[in-house]
């Protein structure tokens, strides 16, 4: 008998060293991983910080001898920057910027430094009666020089003007207002930022209805057959094909039936949908069968038709399951690049699209033309991007949780 209990005693000893190893081999996988993902935001942050400012210079212009004129009524028109532009305001820009830096920093002033004046005398026409000190962008070259790179004599430049503080780095609002550009100076996030909203709402509406109606026949109404496991499998299939294929397909079909919408969110929206689709039926099925039988049994029990257990039982029960997977389908597509260029979304679009017909661009692509530019700045304009594409993820992935928070039901 001792001998019995030692040996129980060592196997159980055993099970529970064995149980302890476990659970610090799970601990250590889950602080590794929250290391990387902590390690990857901080190198992301640090590096895109920068993208969110860019290089101006100081600008004092005194409007009250500049000799513009203009009434708010005036202003307030469509053609306000094309009247400010005739009476001369690049000139007067360019005069006092002289006046100010010197002739070599003025000449190193962004070409289209008037249009943020002219925007600001747009905005107050009370700025023409008064002087004022503006922080206008600088070229592309003098803001490397700012950044201690390109030549000496733009270096040499850029540290006497920040001496005499004429020069700084300041935070870009305009990064987040304004489209693509030749300059990184001039560049901003909104037309493709506007292109991904519009691309994935034609995505989700065409993705979602479609996949939950297709994973509730199959479920619920579809006879098992051969067919039906066909079906199934072509399904299961579907949601493994890479992502160019789907491309491929949208160039097939999608801009043979509408030749004219290349490059239309309207286009890249039908051709994430297909990608997205499949694991939108896949998830909605397996949340369907989660259900358990005993709520469609008591629907029919008290007089409910089929029809109705399926949309006012198992659809709502089910609904917290179908919203997880359009979350990681949704996810796929908002991070997608290769079926968009295969579509054509990778053109330069200076102006935000205007409707789902417009054409455009999605945050994905920005990034990746972007990414392949040699200039400094458009590298830390890429790293800015990136942070908007992961903020503008989590809000739409924190409304999809919240929706399905919402409507998760418990039995």
């Amino acid at each position: 008998m001792p001998s019995r209990s030692a040996a129980f005693e060592a196997r159980l000893k055993k099970r529970y060293a064995a149980e302890r190893r476990f659970k610090l081999t799970g601990l250590v996988a889950v602080l590794f991983s929250v290391l990387v993902l902590a390690f990857l935001l901080v190198t992301m942050t640090i590096n895109g910080v920068g993208g969110f400012q860019r290089t101006e210079l100081a600008v004092p212009i005194d409007f009250t001898e500049a000799g513009l004129t203009g009434d708010p009524a005036t202003l307030s028109g469509p053609d306000a920057t094309q009247l400010l532009e005739a009476q001369g305001l690049a000139s007067v820009v360019e005069f006092y910027a002289e006046e100010s830096l010197g002739a070599n920093a003025s000449a190193e002033l962004n070409g289209n430094a008037w249009r943020e004046v002219a925007t600001a005398i747009i905005a107050d026409p009370a700025i023409l009666r008064t002087k004022q000190t503006f922080w206008l962008p600088s070229s592309a070259d003098l803001a490397a020089g700012y950044e201690g790179e390109g030549s000496a004599e733009l270096q040499a430049l850029a540290t006497d003007l920040a001496e005499q503080g004429k020069i700084d780095k300041r935070f870009d609002i305009g990064f987040l207002t304004r489209s693509d550009a030749t300059d990184p100076q001039a560049v901003g996030i909104w037309g493709a930022l506007k292109g991904s909203m519009l691309t994935m709402l034609v995505t989700l509406l065409m993705a979602f209805p479609i996949g939950v109606m297709a994973a509730l026949y199959l479920e619920e109404y579809a006879p098992k057959n051969r067919w039906t496991d066909i079906i199934e499998v072509s399904i299961n299939n579907l949601a493994a094909v890479p992502s160019i294929i789907f491309g491929l397909l949208g160039l097939a079909v999608f801009l043979t039936i509408f030749p004219n919408f290349r490059s239309a969110p309207l286009i890249g929206g039908m051709t994430l949908a297909l990608m997205t689709m499949p694991v939108i039926v896949i998830s909605g099925r397996n949340a369907i069968k989660a259900v358990p039988p005993s709520i469609r049994d008591g629907a029919l029990a008290v007089g409910a038709s089929p029809v109705q257990v399926v949309f006012h039982h198992v659809l709502p029960l089910a609904l917290p399951g179908i919203l997880t997977g359009t979350i990681i389908g949704m996810a796929r597509a908002l991070g997608e690049t290769a079926p968009l260029l295969m579509i054509g979304m990778r053109a330069f679009v200076a102006t935000p699209p205007d409707g789902l017909t417009s054409p455009a661009t999605v945050l994905p692509v920005q990034i990746f033309l972007w990414s392949d530019e040699i200039d400094r700045g458009f590298v830390e304009r890429t790293s800015a991007a990136i942070i908007v594409l992961l903020i503008f993820l989590l809000l739409m992935n924190g409304l999809a949780i919240y929706l399905r928070n919402k409507f998760e039901k418990k039995w």
